[in-house]
C-alpha cells in the first residue's frame, strides 16, 4: 500500500533535500562543540553554528545573529519567552486559538499570580486587532499569539496586533509554528519583541532544533529559564550576560543546527513564493473536494484565502477516530485526529470535544495524492462504520 503523509502540520515528511545528508556529514566528520574546543579545524563546530545563525538572522530580515537563539523547539523557545519575563500581577493577552505551548506556561504562571485573557475569535478562527485593543488593562504588558491556527489554518493578523502593541507599549510574541517556511515573516515589519519558531514544520529540517530571535531590551530584561556551562565566561559561576550564550547553556543540537542550515538553503533555492502557491493550489484542491460531500463539516475558512494549508473535518454522525483509521489501515493516509494540543482553539471552532481529522498537505504533496485522499474519504464515508481490530 502506498503512504500518501497528509500530517506536515505536526512534523514535515519528507525533509528538504540535503538534511539527511548534513545530518550525516555532522555525525561522521564535524569535530569539537562550540565555545569548547581548544582547537581550529576545517570542520569546526563554531562556524557552522554561527552561519546557521546567520541565515535564520536573513530569513525573519533580522538584523543580529548572535540574538538568535537555538533551543529544542518552539515549546521551549515559548516556554524562554513568558517565563523569563512574565511576574505577578503582570497581565497577558492572548488568542483563543493557540497551541499549548502557549496555555500550559501561562496556566503555570497564573498559579503563581500572572493575569491572562484569551481573545475569543469566531467560528472559523477570524480574530480583529481591535478585540486585543478592547481588553487591554492598566497592567497589560504582553500580547502572544499563534501567526496562524494549527486546526483550522486562518492566519492571524499579526502586522496590525504589532502596531497595536507599539501604541500601547506592550511586548509583542509570536509563535511561528505552522508558517515559518511557507509565509514570509520580516521581523521588524511585524514589531515583534521576540519570534519564536521550529525546525521540524514547514522549515524542512529535523526534529529537536528550533529556537527564538529576540530584540536586544527584551534580552536584557529575560531571566534565562535554563542556565549552566556555555563555554565561556568560564571564569565565573554567574550566566554570562551576552548573548547568545546568556539564553544557550549546555551542549546544542549540532546535527539538527546542520540540518537546518541545510533545509533553509533548500527553501532559499526554491523561493518561500514558490512554496507558498504550491501549498495553496493543494490546499484549495482539498477544499473543493470536501465541499461537495456529504457527511463532511469543513472547520475554519472555506477556501484558501487567508489560510494555510491546514485543513480539518469534523464528519457529524460518525467518529472521527473511526474515519482517520481507516484512512490510514485501509488507504495509506495519514492524517492527525484529536484536539492537536488545542484544546481552546476546538472550543472556539465549535469541535470540542469530539475533535477533527486534520489534512495537511505539504511542499511535497502531490496533487495525485489529493486526488486519492478524497476518494478514499468518500469511501469510508459509503461503508458502515469499522470497529478497530
Amino acid at each position: 500500500m502506498t503512504r500518501i503523509y497528509l500530517d506536515n502540520a505536526a512534523t514535515s515528511y519528507p525533509k528538504a533535500p540535503g538534511v539527511s545528508e548534513a545530518v550525516r556529514l555532522c555525525l561522521d566528520e564535524l569535530s569539537g562543540s562550540v565555545n569548547r574546543s581548544g582547537f581550529n579545524s576545517p570542520f569546526g563546530a563554531d562556524e557552522l553554528v554561527w552561519e546557521t545563525r546567520e541565515k535564520v538572522a536573513a530569513f525573519f530580515n533580522f538584523p543580529s545573529p548572535e540574538r538568535v537563539i537555538f533551543t529544542m523547539n518552539i515549546t521551549q523557545s515559548l516556554n524562554f519567552l513568558l517565563k523569563g519575563v512574565l511576574h505577578p500581577g503582570d497581565h497577558v493577552l492572548v488568542s483563543s486559538l493557540e497551541h499549548n505551548a502557549v496555555m500550559r506556561p501561562l496556566l503555570q504562571l497564573h498559579e503563581q499570580g500572572v493575569e491572562f485573557s484569551r481573545v475569543l475569535a469566531d467560528p472559523q478562527g477570524r480574530l480583529s486587532p481591535q478585540a486585543f485593543a478592547e481588553q487591554i488593562k492598566p497592567n497589560t504588558k504582553m500580547i502572544a499569539v499563534t501567526h496562524a491556527s494549527n486546526v483550522c489554518g486562518t492566519i492571524l493578523p499579526i502586522e496590525e496586533i504589532g502596531k497595536l502593541c507599539a501604541k500601547e507599549g506592550l511586548l509583542f510574541i509570536i509563535d511561528t509554528a505552522q508558517t515559518a517556511g511557507v509565509l514570509d515573516i520580516d521581523f521588524h515589519r511585524v514589531k515583534a519583541h521576540a519570534l519564536a519558531f521550529t525546525g521540524h514544520k514547514s522549515l524542512l529540517a529535523p526534529q529537536g532544533i528550533g529556537g527564538f530571535l529576540i530584540h536586544e531590551d527584551l534580552a536584557e530584561r529575560m531571566v534565562p529559564l535554563i542556565s549552566g556551562g556555555t563555554g565561556s565566561f568560564s571564569e565565573f559561576e554567574q550566566v554570562p550576560p551576552y548573548l547568545p550564550d546568556k539564553f544557550e547553556a549546555g551542549t546544542l543540537n549540532l546535527p539538527g543546527i546542520c540540518g537546518l542550515k541545510a533545509a533553509l538553503e533548500y527553501i532559499e533555492e526554491v523561493g518561500l513564493d514558490t512554496i507558498r502557491q504550491k501549498e495553496l493550489a493543494l490546499t484549495e484542491r482539498l477544499l473543493t473536494g470536501l465541499a461537495d460531500m456529504e457527511g463532511v463539516r469543513l472547520v475554519g475558512l472555506p477556501s484558501t484565502e487567508g489560510r494555510v494549508a491546514v485543513v480539518s473535518v469534523d464528519f457529524p454522525g460518525r467518529d472521527n477516530a473511526e474515519i482517520a483509521y481507516c484512512l490510514a489501515k485501509y488507504h495509506g493516509i495519514q492524517t492527525r485526529c484529536g484536539l492537536h494540543c488545542a484544546p481552546s482553539a476546538h472550543r472556539t471552532l465549535g469541535t470540542f470535544p469530539q475533535g477533527t481529522v486534520r489534512f495537511s498537505p505539504g511542499h511535497f504533496t502531490a496533487e495525485e495524492e489529493i486526488d486519492s485522499t478524497l476518494a478514499a474519504i468518500s469511501t469510508v464515508l459509503a461503508e458502515p462504520q469499522h470497529i478497530p481490530e
